[in-house]
């Protein structure tokens, strides 16, 4: 299966080609990491409050326990502590869902900003080099037969620019039809180099 043409020209076209694509995937990959650390920094005061409300709440606890072993008020005392306590796991459990939003959110963005464009440019040069591909195979494989030379001189004839037909000569519609090797040869290769090939494999 061929990859690349065997003209020059066309074979730097399509490793131009090659190139621009791993660098846009390269380049959309950088964005993609570039969002997704940035929306996490909005998650890090979610981080810090979660932080701070368990460690609160586990302080408030072990102060509500020692609170409790004092005469008389230990009870009352403690049941405050508790109150307080749970506020600040409240606070935390807060914090937690914000961070962990913020996270989310940022895996589904800067994959989003990535994946999109890479799959748009990558689903394009595949289906161009798959379809350049299957034709480059046929037309490799047709060259190699005098008849099949005959048959990629009609798609010359059928297809080419007036203006590349009237450069190989007024007469070469009149030699092809005549059989001349040199018609045939001369149609054969203009097509081919639509593709790329050469008359001869390189």
């Amino acid at each position: 299966m061929k990859m690349y043409a065997e003209r020059r020209s066309i074979a730097a076209r399509q490793m131009l080609a090659d190139g621009f694509l791993i660098s846009w995937t390269g380049a959309w990959i950088v964005a993609g990491v570039w969002v997704n650390n940035l929306i996490e920094k909005l998650g890090l005061p979610g981080q810090k409050l979660q932080e701070g409300g368990t460690s609160f709440a586990g302080n408030l606890n072990q102060l509500g326990g020692e609170v409790d072993q004092i005469p008389l008020v230990g009870d009352k005392l403690t049941g405050s502590f508790a109150e307080a306590a749970d506020a600040s796991t409240r606070l935390a459990d807060t914090g937690r869902r914000i961070h962990e939003m913020a996270e989310t959110l940022a895996l589904v963005l800067g994959s989003a900003i990535a994946v999109v464009p890479i799959a748009l440019a990558l689903g394009i040069w595949v289906l161009t080099r798959l379809r350049w591909t299957r034709r480059a195979a046929i037309a490799a494989r047709v060259r190699a037969d005098p008849a099949g030379r005959d048959l990629l001189a009609m798609r010359a004839l059928a297809g080419c620019s007036l203006k590349q037909l009237d450069a190989l000569g007024s007469g070469v519609a009149q030699a092809w039809r005549q059989g001349d090797p040199a018609a045939v040869d001369a149609l054969a290769s203009l097509e081919l180099d639509r593709l790329g090939l050469r008359l001869t494999r390189a």
